[in-house]
């Protein structure tokens, strides 16, 4: 199998099928501190029938690695561009990220779940990694979902949907009349008559 190489990621296949490696041996770190910075294309993240949202251009991750025994220490930068719906307008638009990451690795040995226990904040910290393997990509994706936002807004002022024609209301006015009227104090209205 040939590899190739391009801006820090590795391909691995036939140049006319290339699928991005994003899977970082923990054996290539010899000492107790090493630096990971690899840059993925958006498109290898994006996967099918993940609507939540999809990455736009390249990810760039950037990580000091320490290690002490079989525990693996990773903080840095994880960077990237996201298109996301927006929850008011439905209209796509980008959302620029640039999360701060500090996760503890440890052997999936020494995963004790299974059983209920109270998560503690240092737990969301805390991730697993199995035959001396990291999955990078696994590691975006779970950061790339905490950071979204509930419910994302293409900007704070955004207008929405008109709830009697639908119309997209930051790009066309419309003449609609927006009424609600609570028809549980129907019966009193007709009092003021």
């Amino acid at each position: 199998m040939t590899r190739y190489f391009a801006a820090g990621a590795e391909w691995v296949g036939l140049p006319s099928l290339l699928v991005v490696s994003m899977r970082f041996d923990l054996r290539t770190i010899k000492g107790q501190r090493d630096r990971l910075r690899r840059t993925f294309p958006g498109s290898a993240l994006n996967r099918d029938g993940d609507e939540q949202y999809r990455v736009v251009g390249s990810v760039l991750l950037d990580f000091d690695v320490r290690k002490d025994d079989l525990k693996f220490l990773f903080v840095g930068q994880l960077a990237a561009t996201l298109e996301v719906d927006c929850s008011r307008c439905l209209e796509l638009f980008c959302w620029f990220v640039n999360l701060d990451v500090d996760l503890s690795y440890l052997p999936a040995s020494e995963n004790v779940g299974g059983t209920e226990a109270r998560v503690e904040e240092s737990d969301l910290g805390t991730a697993f990694y199995q035959d001396e393997h990291i999955d990078l990509e696994q590691l975006m994706h779970e950061q790339f979902q905490l950071a979204l936002p509930m419910k994302p807004l293409c900007y704070e002022s955004c207008r929405g949907l008109c709830g009697v024609c639908g119309c997209n209301r930051n790009t066309t006015k419309c003449q609609c009349v927006e009424q609600w009227q609570d028809p549980r104090l129907a019966v009193l209205k007709t009092l003021l008559h």
